[in-house]
């Protein structure tokens, strides 16, 4: 296929957390605002004078010093970003606001706190509590906590407009890189796609790690060439899986994946475009900070979640995944000791083995896998076995 225009500049712009889109914002004199969990609403950190940016680590090395302060049971995700923060990466952010995610990742930024790892004067931390279930009360703690702890400090410390006319605007900003995404994101589901699941994934992951303003016209343009970019005749795909998990930042993931036969034709992970991608519909009877925290809330598909109905609905949203983008396969991973993710991991894996009928590999991966042999080797195999059970006759076990 013909190449993208915009993939080479969006993959330098993935192998520096620093990157040129942050630098040309923050020289406009606008403040960027880090975040390391999908929990904190992304429209909240994009108001007027302010942008997001979750915290990745790219070329990570060795983690020692992370890991002398966190022991080496905790997932490489956090340690990697902890590991980081002490060389100084992330001394480019003026705010980091973390919710409670999981116990892991508290720990990571309250290390980078006590260390004090961040140079501007004006640096300030806020962390968030995050409700553990989709209902009325979760709903009123996550509008006062994104009262307390996003808005509240952006007009104090740097005078950001926090109405709601300007909440509304950011949500609309928002928006249009979520159409963008889910239009382009579309094109995986043709027997022919016209865009590969690593370049999807390319052009998903830097629309959470830069300023959106600046990735628009990119965005816009790249869906257009898609309109006329004819796919190969023929490929080298022996079978189309979802991919399904925790944290996935590393640019080489869905690569090592595709390279081994595999189609990545859905994305459900942190970092991915399914749910993270969907706009958020706004009425005008209610307040847009509600109706933004609601939007998070239930169309979450993260398993902090603990009330059943959302525990049954994320093994559900998989399948109707996987349906929707006629995927042979679910390959359903986590980053090592990832507790929460840990959880799902087994009992999803099953459900939608059991009860679904997909074949499913299970992996738990470290957080950079570039030079995982034997990980290409698993999914090889996979592979291999979802073809002889198409062969004989269909995906159920």
């Amino acid at each position: 296929m013909r190449d993208l225009k915009h993939l080479y500049y969006f993959e330098r712009l993935l192998e520096d957390a620093n990157n040129e889109l942050i630098r040309d914002a923050q020289e406009e004199g606008r403040k960027c605002i880090g975040t390391v969990c999908e929990n904190v609403p992304e429209p909240l950190l994009n108001l007027d004078g302010v942008f997001s940016a979750r915290l990745r680590a790219p070329r990570t090395g060795s983690m020692e010093m992370a890991t002398y302060y966190m022991t080496s049971f905790l997932c490489e995700y956090t340690r990697a970003l902890l590991e980081r923060a002490i060389e100084g990466g992330y001394n480019f952010t003026d705010a980091l606001i973390a919710p409670d995610g999981c116990s892991m990742m508290n720990r990571c930024v309250e290390n980078m706190e006590l260390l004090k790892t961040m140079e501007k004067d004006d640096f300030f931390y806020e962390y968030m509590e995050i409700p553990m279930k989709s209902n009325q009360n979760g709903l009123n703690l996550y509008v006062l906590q994104c009262k307390n702890h996003i808005l509240t400090p952006l007009n104090k410390h740097f005078g950001t407009d926090i109405s709601d006319a300007a909440i509304r605007k950011a949500v609309a900003e928002h928006n249009r890189v979520c159409e963008l995404i889910r239009a382009i994101g579309d094109y995986r589901k043709s027997d022919k796609p016209a865009i590969t699941g690593y370049e999807f994934h390319i052009i998903t992951m830097v629309t959470y790690v830069a300023p959106k303003d600046k990735l628009i016209p990119m965005l816009e343009e790249t869906l257009e060439e898609l309109k006329t970019r004819e796919p190969d005749e023929k490929n080298d795909y022996r079978a189309r899986v979802v991919f399904v998990g925790s944290e996935v930042d590393d640019v080489d993931m869905i690569k090592l994946v595709e390279e081994s036969g595999a189609y990545v034709c859905a994305d459900r992970f942190c970092y991915g475009s399914l749910p993270g991608r969907l706009p958020i519909v706004l009425n005008d009877e209610e307040d847009a900070l509600t109706q933004v925290c609601r939007h998070y809330m239930e169309k979450s598909q993260c398993p902090r979640y603990m009330n059943q109905d959302k525990i049954q609905e994320r093994k559900k949203y998989i399948a109707d995944i996987a349906e929707e983008y006629n995927a042979d396969g679910i390959i359903f991973e986590q980053i090592k000791f990832c507790d929460p993710w840990a959880y799902e991991r087994m009992m999803g894996s099953a459900i939608l083995r059991d009860k679904y009928h997909y074949p499913v590999l299970t992996i738990d991966r470290p957080y950079q896998v570039a030079s995982s042999g034997q990980l290409k080797t698993r999914v090889q195999a996979f592979v291999e076995s979802v073809e002889i059970k198409k062969i004989n006759g269909g995906r159920a076990e």
